[in-house]
C-alpha cells in the first residue's frame, strides 16, 4: 500500500496536471507581473519566530478548526489575527483532499496580511503567506505566487534531484522564500545542499525538521532532541509537528530553532492570537537563556527583499 506521502505527491501531480489545463504557465506569468511584490520575510532579532499556520482538518485528526466558520474569508480572519499578534509569516494548507484547503484560501491570506482584504479595517502587518502542500511541479509555485504568496513549503523526500533543482530555481525567479521539510538526518544531510542551492540562486531557504512519522501520522517528541545538531550551519531552523504549548515552544527555542510551525494548536486555540503572544514570548525568552549559557548558536538573519503542526500532516 502507498504510503500518505506517496499518496499525497500522486494527488498533486494530478491536480498540477488538471490546473495547466485550465490556465496555462505563461497566463499565470502575466498575472503575476500585475502583482506587487509580496511581503519581504523578516526575522526578529530575538532569535525566535513563529509560522501560524491557517488548516481546517488534518488526516491525523480530522476537523481540528475551532469555530463553524469556513471559507477564504474566515481564512483570512484568522490569518490577520496571527500576524497581528506577531507571527513572522502565516503558513496556509492548499490541499483539498485531506487537508480542506484551497488556493483561493492562500489568496485571501495574501490579501489580508498586505493589508488589502479588508478596506473597512485597520490593515494588518505586512508578512509573506506561505503555501502549505505537497508540492511536485514548478507550475505549482507559478500558482502560489500568482494568489499572492510569497513563500512555499517543499517536502524533499517526495523531489528527485533533478526536480528539487527546478523548483529551487523557479523559487529564485518567482522571489518565493522556501521551507525545505525533512524527517531524519538523512533529510536534513540534503536539506543543507539545497539551502546552498538556494542561497546561490538568490533566494531565501529556511530548513524545518518534521517530528511526526508520516507511516503512522503519530508525533515522535524525542526527534527534535535527537536531530537538533544536524541542521545545517547558517541556515534558519524551523521545528514542526507537537509544538502545541508555548512551553513546546521553549523547548524548541532551547534547543536552538529559530522558528516553530504551528498549526493545529492554534486552529483549535480559542484565542489564537493570545497563543501566539504566549509562544513567541515563552520561545524568545528560553533562547535568550540559552544563549546566555552558551548553549545556541548565534542568531542567522533572513536579508530583507525576496532575494535577499506546528503541525506537518
Amino acid at each position: 500500500m502507498p504510503d500518505f506521502l506517496e499518496l499525497m505527491a500522486r494527488g498533486s501531480e494530478r491536480r498540477a496536471r488538471e490546473a495547466k489545463a485550465q490556465v496555462s504557465a505563461p497566463e499565470l506569468r502575466r498575472r503575476i507581473a500585475d502583482l506587487p511584490p509580496a511581503p519581504a520575510l523578516r526575522l526578529d532579532a530575538s532569535g525566535f519566530d513563529l509560522l501560524a499556520e491557517v488548516k481546517r482538518s488534518s488526516p491525523s485528526e480530522g476537523r481540528i478548526a475551532s469555530t463553524t466558520e469556513d471559507g477564504p474569508r474566515a481564512a483570512a480572519e484568522r490569518a490577520r489575527l496571527y500576524a497581528d499578534a506577531g507571527a513572522a509569516a502565516v503558513s496556509v494548507l492548499t490541499e483539498g483532499d485531506a487537508f480542506g484547503g484551497s488556493l483561493d484560501d492562500l489568496a485571501a491570506v495574501a490579501r489580508a496580511l498586505a493589508g488589502t482584504g479588508h478596506p473597512e479595517e485597520e490593515a494588518a502587518p505586512a508578512v509573506p503567506a506561505m503555501r502549505k502542500d505537497f508540492l511536485t511541479d514548478p507550475y505549482q509555485l507559478l500558482e502560489a505566487r500568482a494568489a499572492g504568496g510569497g513563500g512555499a513549503l517543499l517536502v524533499l523526500r517526495i523531489l528527485d534531484e533533478a526536480r528539487l533543482d527546478e523548483m529551487l530555481a523557479a523559487a529564485a525567479d518567482l522571489g518565493l522564500f522556501l521551507l525545505l521539510e525533512a524527517f531524519d538526518g538523512d533529510g536534513l544531510a540534503r536539506a543543507a545542499g539545497a539551502a546552498a542551492t538556494a542561497s546561490r540562486l538568490g533566494t531565501v531557504a529556511l530548513v524545518g525538521l518534521n517530528a511526526r512519522d508520516l507511516a503512522t501520522l503519530e508525533v515522535d517528541r524525542v526527534r527534535l532532541v535527537g536531530l537538533c545538531d544536524r541542521f545545517p550551519a547558517g541556515v534558519p531552523r524551523v521545528a514542526e509537528s507537537g509544538i502545541a504549548t508555548p512551553e513546546d515552544a521553549a523547548e524548541a527555542a532551547a534547543l536552538g530553532c529559530d522558528l516553530a510551525l504551528v498549526g493545529g494548536a492554534l486552529m483549535r486555540a480559542r484565542d489564537p492570537a493570545g497563543l501566539v503572544r504566549a509562544m513567541l514570548r515563552a520561545g524568545r525568552d528560553a533562547r535568550a537563556s540559552a544563549r546566555a549559557l552558551g548553549m545556541t548558536q548565534g542568531k542567522r538573519p533572513v536579508r530583507d527583499g525576496p532575494a535577499d503542526e506546528g503541525d506537518g500532516a
